[in-house]
């Protein structure tokens, strides 16, 4: 669907599902508190694999290969805009002490279906609960 005349474009962003073991990495967001995925804004230059690895040292401190391909993605509006959300597997091999935002942010590990519940997002849930099918199959 064009755009209409005027708007803005959609800002691009990538999240990670930080996995371990079985488990899934949530962190806090910054002002509500609230559980989320570490998900940021592409940078130029950046593929969102790039980005969504990026998110999760500076968000949760883990490290670890990020899939190419998303899951799935999900869209949402903020200050008016719209922001297009893709959101990539990651295979968490070190989570360290010390990272960028661990002042302002906690990090937890949780059971998928305690992701599912903890998560605001529908689009989301559902692509958490797509990992849920796969695991089964």
């Amino acid at each position: 669907m064009p755009r209409p005349i005027g708007a803005k474009p959609a800002i691009l962003q990538a999240a990670a599902i930080p996995m371990r073991n079985g488990l899934i990495g949530l962190v806090t967001s910054r002002r509500r508190q609230r559980w989320v995925l570490p998900k940021g804004r592409i940078e130029t230059g950046q593929t969102p694999d790039e980005a969504a690895r990026a998110e999760a040292w500076e968000e949760g401190g883990w490290l670890g290969p990020v899939e190419a391909d998303p899951l799935g993605s999900f869209e949402y509006a903020k200050f008016g805009r719209r922001h297009v959300v893709a959101v990539h597997a990651m295979i968490v091999e070190h989570e360290l002490p010390k990272w960028p935002e661990a002042s302002i942010r906690r990090r937890q590990w949780v059971s998928l279906d305690e992701a599912i519940c903890r998560l605001d997002v529908a689009e989301l849930k559902a692509i958490l609960g797509s990992l849920a099918f796969a695991e089964a199959a």
